[in-house]
């Protein structure tokens, strides 16, 4: 079985890439006459060469520094690395700076070519090779196989073959590889148009597959298109795949509205965004050490971007060294967990550094805490149970669906995974409504909790003479959530764990109360003496002000304390009961209506021994409370049927 794998192409500008590229496929990759006619490599060219069990799409970059955009457009996706030296020239410093990007970009197997060697002595040629593994050492080509060749002579390219078959083999086996089998997602590089065909892009199948017929999106934007037609290096197939070069017609777009830098990818399964955490290491060879807030440019697989760098565990970060960072990109761009990316200055333009994507779709972190940096840690974790559960951590509040584990942590058995976290509690698990689940850390639902509680000890210090805080106030602090079912949830936790009280009248935290005087703290128990003496007959709020004398203002607040604690029930805004007050109300008129005949506002007055005043807003309160039911004139027990009177 055939393996596909990408081959990339890098050295300094006429060191013979495409040459070489020539002569071991036949095909000239400088497709542009200006190329051909100039005699350079401006943007990227393809061809294809099967090396034993391996089918190599190359990609031939320019190696001119003014075209090192496009170097990078087609670096990305690449597996393994043919970096060019020519014999009768040497490193120089654009093979310097192809060799850290390929680094950068994590490619972990490559081959080393030495051009031009009928053009060399052969004691010039040894010094070139002991210069070229200077070059080399500490990085993955330390140990990659050197071949000496020649284009005009043929010297070498059967050797070239073998060495790029070894290598082939070596990457097919990396975990770069492995790690790929998800959606389908290409990088685009070009687009153009065929008369009668519509859309192309071309690109390097990074992960997945496709056919004709497929539905895919173009990202950043959305677009909804579907795969017309699948060419790969000129044939016409049906498939396409991972490792893979393809040019794929497309309806529903027209080519003005792609451009290099979007994304072909499965529906669903990219999620753009401005913002990116990220590892970040600065080259030895950056001119200046990076300061936190600094412009730079962002290449991420095809697409260049200006950004803003924030450094997350330091204010300055050296050449050499190693932080985490945001990337506050100003424009949204398409990546995915350990997508690998390249930092160059603003000016002058040369490559400083890069690293790895952690969070492709980042919350902004604007001091991080201990616990975030070590989230962060996690997310850079070659445990996929460990990395997932700091995905979700890092979700926060946004309810992700478990496929979102595949772009955001890179995560293969998506299902299993999942299992797992909740199985560990890691991942909680809240009903929302039948068939619908929150989805939220443990350590997320905690931090939500302290949110709660705080918020509940503001209420409590705004009203001291409040027990309770009404539900209804509470709900509405976090209205902006638009998800009242999470802070009832919270809520009910933080009562399990005996955080908080909850009675039909409010919410109160544990340890917060009503912080009351000792003179209002005697006026609260006449208060509640004197409304249960009155019977049926209670004083109005005015008249308990009147006997509090110089307390009248606290007499409001008390009362609602006394309703909040359960001592006093509520009948209307200036209408109190004792609560064993109420308690003689519903037994005397249930003794009185049981026989189901009903009885009048009068009649119901007489009962109670009291006057009218009273015995109306007793009679709605009963309405109101679900005690009695209205039927016409008369009141019923509202569990039971209305008799009607005999004459």
């Amino acid at each position: 079985m055939t393996t596909h794998l990408i081959l990339a192409t890098a050295g300094h500008i006429d060191h013979g890439k495409t040459s070489l590229i020539r002569a071991l496929t036949g095909v000239n990759a400088d497709r542009l006459p200006e190329e051909q006619r100039r005699g350079i490599t401006i943007d990227l060219g393809f061809a294809e060469l099967d090396v034993g069990d391996y089918r190599l799409g190359i990609v031939d970059v320019p190696g001119h520094e003014r075209f090192i955009r496009n170097m990078l457009a087609g670096a990305t996706g690449t597996d393994l690395a043919l970096l060019v030296v020519a014999a009768d020239d040497s490193v120089k410093p654009q093979t310097r700076e192809h060799l850290e990007i390929l680094r950068l970009l994590e490619i972990e197997a490559g081959v080393i070519a030495l051009t031009k060697c009928d053009l060399a002595e052969e004691d010039w040629i040894e010094l070139v090779e002991q210069e070229v593994r200077e070059l080399v050492q500490g990085t993955f080509f330390e140990e990659a196989p050197l071949v000496h060749t020649s284009t005009e002579t043929g010297d070498g390219l059967e050797q070239l073959k073998a060495a790029l078959c070894q290598a082939a083999r070596r990457a097919a086996e990396s975990e770069q590889v492995r790690s790929m089998q998800s959606p389908f997602r290409m990088a685009i590089d070009r687009t153009f148009t065929i008369s009668g065909h519509g859309t192309v892009v071309t690109g390097s199948i990074s992960s997945g597959k496709t056919s004709v017929g497929d539905d895919l999106t173009i990202e950043p934007g959305n677009i909804s298109v579907r795969v017309r037609g699948l060419q790969n290096h000129d044939r016409s197939v049906e498939q396409v795949s991972r490792g893979q070069r393809a040019a794929i017609n497309l309806a529903g777009v027209h080519h003005t509205a792609v451009t290099r830098g979007h994304e072909l990818a499965a529906a669903g399964y990219l999620q753009p965004s401005r913002r990116v955490t990220a590892s970040l290491k600065m080259l030895p060879s950056a001119p200046r050490a990076l300061k936190n807030r600094s412009k730079i440019r962002v290449h991420l697989g095809t697409a260049e971007l200006l950004a803003t760098v924030r450094l997350l565990d330091c204010d300055l970060l050296q050449p050499g060294k190693t932080a985490k960072v945001q990337l506050l990109l100003r424009e949204p761009c398409a990546t995915c967990w350990a997508q690998p990316y390249v930092l160059r200055s603003e000016s002058p333009v040369v490559t400083i550094g890069g690293g790895q994507i952690l969070d492709p779709n980042a919350e902004l972190i604007r001091r991080p805490s201990s616990q975030q940096l070590e989230k962060i840690d996690e997310l850079d974790s070659s445990n996929v149970l460990v990395r997932a559960a700091a995905a979700y951590y890092f979700s926060g509040l946004r309810n992700w669906h478990p496929k979102t584990l595949s772009f955001a942590a890179g995560v293969h058995d998506v299902d299993t995974v999942y299992s797992q976290l909740v199985e560990q509690q890691e991942v909680i698990e809240i009903d929302m409504s039948p068939g619908k689940l929150l989805r939220i850390h443990r350590l997320v639902f905690e931090s939500f909790q302290q949110r709660i509680e705080e918020a509940l000890r503001k209420m409590h210090a705004q009203s001291p003479l409040k027990s309770k805080i009404e539900r209804a106030k509470l709900l509405s602090h976090f209205a902006y959530l638009q998800n009242n079912t999470l802070v009832v949830s919270a809520v009910e936790q933080m009562r399990a764990d005996k955080r908080v009280q909850i009675t039909e009248h409010g919410i109160s935290l544990a340890g917060c109360g009503p912080q009351l005087s000792a003179n209002e703290q005697k006026l609260l128990g006449h208060l509640i003496e004197r409304f249960k003496q009155a019977g049926f007959k209670p004083p109005s709020v005015k008249e308990c002000q009147q006997a509090a004398n110089k307390l009248e203002r606290a007499v409001p607040a008390l009362l609602e304390l006394a309703v909040a604690d359960g001592e006093l029930v509520a009948i209307s805004k200036d209408l109190f009961l004792h609560r064993e007050t109420e308690q003689q109300l519903h037994e005397q008129l249930k003794n009185s209506l049981e026989d189901g005949q009903g009885l009048t506002v009068s009649e119901i007055r007489g009962i109670l021994g009291t006057t009218r005043k009273y015995a109306v807003p007793f009679v709605e309160h009963l309405d109101r409370t679900g005690f009695t039911r209205r039927e016409g004139d008369v009141r019923v027990l509202a569990n039971n049927p209305c008799t009607p009177k005999s004459t």
